[in-house]
């Protein structure tokens, strides 16, 4: 495997502070847990640099990408835990919400979830989507412990907590069967299935909160699959009137964290356009203040902001 070969994913833009903790710890600790240890951490945006990409000098880390929407991807996930559990800490499984870590899930060029990547120097190894029985699983793990080997990567991480979910252990509680056929789409990477489904929810049910948030996030996602951030800036850049540039720039701040500068972004925007390309925007903006959460401080001071724009 050429891990500098032309295409490769780039994550070097996940790379946001050098303080956030470390969850694991390397080859200097190499004795094997108890029966009950855990070789399984949470990985976020804000702690990425230092649990996923710099642990992967040392060791294994395996991402797996989930959504608390997809029933298969977070059942999936306790399937993983104990296969990386059995290698005694060759590996370490690094779950990632992509719901809550965007950026990550664009990042790696995700489609849908599950999707499982090992990182091997700091490089990605794409390795499946979609789920896998245990003795699949295993053989792609072996195979991925061989080739670290061959990249000289043979460290081990000490454990990082108690025992990961057994079989036989209660199923975690199931989604509203309403959301069935939004989240199987959403599942699959069929944004516009997953987007078709929620609008006939919320046609049903306007004041339904929760569909609402659900299908703003979708809509923002399938906006944004595939676009690069720093195409999409320049863009914007040299285009300042071409709304739909702004737009996705919007989204993609959005998407990465960066609230307030979309809505700073969208709120100029406002100011300099009328009629239709006026009230695109704003809609627009009305969609990001539910993605980013009513209550936040953030949409209170956009709101006010808008408001001013428009009137």
């Amino acid at each position: 495997m050429n891990f500098s070969r032309p295409g490769a994913i780039d994550l070097s833009a996940l790379a946001p502070s050098s303080t956030a903790p470390s969850s694991t710890t390397s080859a200097a600790g190499q004795s094997a847990g108890g029966a009950g240890a855990s070789w399984v951490v949470d990985v976020t945006e804000q702690n990425f640099q230092s649990a996923a990409l710099e642990a992967s000098m040392e060791h294994l880390v395996v991402l797996s990408l989930w959504s608390p929407r997809a029933q298969q991807s977070a059942d999936f996930n306790a399937l993983l835990a104990r296969v990386t559990n059995s290698y005694g800490g060759q590996i370490v499984l690094a779950q990632v919400d992509v719901d809550a870590n965007a950026q990550i899930a664009q990042a790696l060029q995700a489609q849908g979830v599950p999707m499982v990547v090992g990182l091997v120097k700091g490089q990605p190894v794409p390795l499946f989507q979609g789920t896998a029985d245990e003795p699949e699983v295993r053989q792609y793990f072996d195979q991925l412990v061989a080739l670290a080997a061959q990249n000289g990567l043979t460290g081990r991480a000490a454990p990082t907590g108690g025992p990961a979910p057994q079989e036989g252990e209660p199923e975690p509680e199931q989604d509203d069967p309403r959301f069935e056929a939004a989240d199987e789409a959403f599942a699959a990477g069929d944004h516009a299935t997953a987007v078709a489904e929620y609008e006939k929810l919320l046609a049903q049910n306007p004041a339904d909160a929760e569909v609402a948030e659900r299908l703003a996030g979708v809509k923002l996602m399938a906006r944004t699959a595939g676009a690069d951030l720093q195409q999409a800036r320049q863009a914007a850049a040299d285009h300042p009137e071409d709304v739909a540039a702004q737009l996705l720039v919007a989204d993609l701040d959005v998407s990465g964290g960066h609230v307030e500068d979309a809505f700073v972004r969208l709120i100029d925007v406002v100011k300099r356009t009328t009629g239709d390309e006026r009230e695109e925007v704003r809609q627009r903006l009305l969609d990001l203040f539910i993605v980013v959460g009513t209550t936040d401080p953030r949409v209170a001071d956009a709101r006010r902001a808008l408001a001013a724009a428009l009137f």
